[in-house]
């Protein structure tokens, strides 16, 4: 479904990384690694079309992704490694009004099933400038619940969460690849998650 094929980046005059290329089938999920600095960002960003590469091709579904391309974009969820909620809003309308961005009306009922499952249940109405880091990067995670997506993509997703987050979100990911989804995302943790291909930078 995700074909990558000699992606090359460069930032100013430093080359971070050259061919790289990789595949993913349904229920795959690939694990990006490498030492701060290495392009392990700069690349899932050329992946969801934030970034230009200066080589290579993206295939989706078998048909090369141009820059921008809606479709491609309407089937991938991307979550960097920044909590991107808007602090004076609250859950609940941090969930809507990241739907409504994507052209979706989100139902209130499953806005407040996907924090619930988060853990967020009673915190839903405060603003979440009152949340703590952990808490907002939960927030922003109940997007993956929301956002019907085959492709999730994740940097630094585990920064900020306690243990018992993490292995929620290894239990969502890995419900997630059960129905034939996909994952491309970094970490510098170890991934409650077994087996998957590992791509060094």
């Amino acid at each position: 479904m995700l074909n990558v094929s000699g992606l090359a980046c460069s930032r100013g005059e430093r080359r971070l990384f050259a061919d790289v290329s990789f595949s993913l089938a349904a229920g795959e999920w690939l694990h990006v690694q490498g030492e701060n600095g290495a392009g392990k960002t700069s690349l899932l960003r050329l992946l969801v079309g934030l970034s230009p590469a200066d080589a290579g091709e993206i295939y989706w579904r078998g048909v090369a992704v141009a820059a921008g391309e809606s479709d491609f974009r309407r089937e991938l969820v991307y979550l960097g490694h920044h909590a991107a909620v808007k602090d004076e809003l609250n859950a609940l309308e941090n969930l809507q009004f990241s739907a409504a961005l994507d052209g979706m009306r989100l139902d209130e009922q499953a806005a407040l099933a996907a924090l619930k499952r988060l853990g967020l249940r009673g915190r839903e109405a405060l603003p979440v400038r009152v949340l703590s880091a952990g808490q907002k990067r939960r927030v922003l995670l109940a997007r993956l619940l929301t956002r019907p997506a085959a492709l999730w993509v994740l940097d630094e997703v585990f920064n900020a969460l306690d243990s018992g987050a993490v292995q929620l979100l290894g239990v969502l990911l890995g419900e997630h690849l059960a129905r034939g989804g996909l994952a491309v995302l970094t970490s510098h943790q170890l991934l409650p998650l077994p087996g998957g291909q590992r791509l060094i930078l």
